[in-house]
């Protein structure tokens, strides 16, 4: 049995305080979620919808919850009400739905853009120039209840460490020319999320903000 304590305490020493973990909980009994938050850790994060809202109302309700799998549009309005961060918003479409489910609560929801790195077909995400694109149309302009606050991205499942690490390197020039040009007087627009339990210490060395970890703290899923 892993020591869930243990490992987060142990991760928490080995990264630089700037950093912050998003502890992956999906599929994981909320027994385990309480141990890990009973260390003084509050982010956790589900990939799907379903799973997040059995799991919510049995665990404390100061856990900022951030969706970082593939967002369905009509699943966004049961998350919107206390979600913390969508890190996985990967169309316009998808953006808009979070806006007018965000108005029709009166709440700006937190979301990053996700971006698509790896050289793996499924992986979801925008381009950059979608992006560009996108943030500078009037369209996008007219979007009041969501805060763009950084990228996510997600690199290719490879042992080839120099391609993971061209892949993060991408992403964080993809946030730094997003920063400069299109969000540079806005200080929520700060988060890198990248970087997961197998390329965590390559991210960081790359600029991640945010490491998404699941099986270091866990334990390898059955």
């Amino acid at each position: 049995m892993p020591d869930i304590a243990s490992n987060i305490i142990s991760l928490k020493r080995q990264i630089p305080p700037s950093v912050k973990i998003v502890t992956v909980s999906k599929t994981r009994p909320v027994s385990d979620i309480l141990e890990a938050y009973n260390t003084g850790h509050k982010i956790f994060g589900e990939n799907r919808v379903q799973e997040l809202l059995s799991k919510k109302d049995q665990l404390p309700g100061d856990i900022e919850w951030h969706l970082i799998g593939h967002l369905q549009s009509n699943k966004v309005k049961y998350i919107i009400p206390f979600i913390s961060m969508i890190e996985s918003v990967d169309s316009f479409r998808l953006l808009e739905i979070i806006n007018a489910e965000g108005m029709k609560i009166n709440r700006v929801v937190d979301c990053l853009l996700q971006f698509h790195i790896a050289r793996e077909e499924t992986k979801y995400g925008f381009s950059r120039n979608e992006v560009i694109e996108m943030i500078q149309s009037e369209d996008y302009k007219r979007l009041k209840s969501i805060k763009i606050c950084g990228v996510m991205g997600m690199a290719t499942f490879t042992d080839n460490e120099k391609q993971v690490r061209e892949e993060f390197r991408y992403l964080a020039g993809c946030f730094f020319e997003l920063k400069n040009s299109c969000f540079s007087g806005d200080t929520s627009f700060r988060e890198i999320s990248m970087g997961m339990s197998g390329d965590y210490k390559i991210a960081i060395e790359e600029g991640s903000t945010l490491i998404r970890i699941g099986s270091i703290i866990f334990g390898e899923r059955n």
